[in-house]
């Protein structure tokens, strides 16, 4: 039998999970050392978090707000982002590299060069639109393809002035089209024809879009909305500590684009977005309509009933090139792309059988829409 100061004494000696217990004195640098290395890691783990916190950390005040604005590509851009340094100079300057690497209506440009066989080689920018041209038209079964230039041109939407339309001229120009008839290789541009011609028009927008982008990024600034000709890409949150909102115009026959009623509003950040439609770049011809919109299997205007077709990327060239494919597919063409590519988020507005303008979307995009 047990004396009470025995009991006393192993009680003492016991160990009790609910008493509080004492930190010996070198404990102490080492917890402090585990709390920092577990915030540390997470936040390696998580940089967007991390990004998040430096854009609610920027104030936009009226000092910090700067816009930057001008033409380039045949339409117009619209920058606003928030910094104490005016960066106007570097974004024309960044939108001047895009332009002489890929307008078409460039004299001087890489495009322009190649197009008329003088010069093959290509610039970085050049080779990253071709890559990832080359890349979407895989995956749309040919709907996008940046070799269409011939069938735009003779159409009246390109940068040449083309013959007399017809069943035959079409035909004896679809033999230049298609991109297992041009590569890049050591550099420079490779045709099996020199008839083939490239037109970015459908992918530079969104590509410059991007460079603007990445140039803010390589600043320092983590708010801006960089949009060309309406394609945007949007960072961090807008002069009232929200997300931005981006309005997709309503489809209707508007060639001189004064009209500026909104069918839809997309409130979101950190994302891409781009808008294709025939609504305003068309012509009446013998009472028919035609469409910008060429299709490169086909070699005509597209007769679709997409009226409007808005893709969210995470980059703005991969949104515009999807955008432009899904106008030439049509509704149930884009799904099936829509359906093996869940990164992409859509918003389609289309006519149905009896003329009448609805609206479709991807399951992603639901939590963006604003009306």
């Amino acid at each position: 039998m047990t004396t009470e100061a025995e009991e006393k004494e192993a009680k003492k000696n016991s160990f009790d999970p609910y008493a509080p217990h004492k930190i010996k004195w070198w404990g102490w640098p080492l917890l402090i050392a585990l709390i920092f290395g577990t915030i540390y890691i997470y936040r390696q783990q998580h940089p967007q978090e991390k990004a998040n916190e430096n854009a609610v950390a920027e104030m936009w005040t009226d000092e910090m707000t700067k816009k930057a604005e001008g033409s380039v590509f045949g339409t117009f851009y619209h920058i606003t982002y928030c910094s104490t340094e005016d960066l106007a100079a570097g974004i024309s300057e960044t939108l001047d590299k895009v332009n002489n690497s890929l307008s078409p209506f460039n004299k001087q440009s890489t495009i322009t060069a190649i197009n008329e066989n003088k010069n093959m080689g290509v610039d970085s920018m050049f080779e990253s639109v071709f890559n990832l041209a080359k890349e979407v038209s895989a995956e749309t079964d040919g709907a996008f393809d940046i070799t269409v230039a011939p069938l735009v041109n003779l159409w009246g939407f390109g940068f040449k002035t083309g013959e007399k339309v017809s069943d035959k001229t079409v035909d004896s120009l679809r033999q230049f089209v298609g991109f297992s008839t041009v590569k890049i290789e050591n550099g420079k541009v490779v045709k099996e024809h020199p008839e083939t011609m490239l037109d970015c028009s459908a992918i530079a927008k969104g590509y410059g879009v991007d460079a603007v982008g990445e140039y803010l990024e390589s600043k320092n600034i983590h708010s801006y909305m960089v949009e060309i000709g309406g394609e945007v890409r949007l960072r961090g949150h807008n002069p009232k500590g929200e997300n931005w909102s981006i309005g997709v115009a309503k489809p209707e026959d508007d060639a001189l684009a004064t009209n500026n009623e909104m069918q839809q509003v997309i409130k979101t950040t950190d994302i891409s977005m781009a808008t294709s439609g025939n609504y305003r770049n068309f012509y009446v011809k013998d009472g028919k309509k035609y469409a910008h919109t060429i299709d490169p299997r086909t070699g005509y205007p597209v007769q679709h009933n997409i009226l409007s077709s808005t893709v969210l990327a995470k980059d703005c060239a991969t949104a515009d090139a999807y955008a432009t494919s899904f106008m030439v597919l049509g509704l149930d063409g884009a799904k099936k792309v829509l359906a093996k590519h869940k990164e992409l988020i859509a918003y389609f507005i289309y006519a149905d059988d009896k003329g009448n303008m609805c609206d479709w979307y991807s399951d992603g995009m639901k939590e963006y829409l604003q009306r």
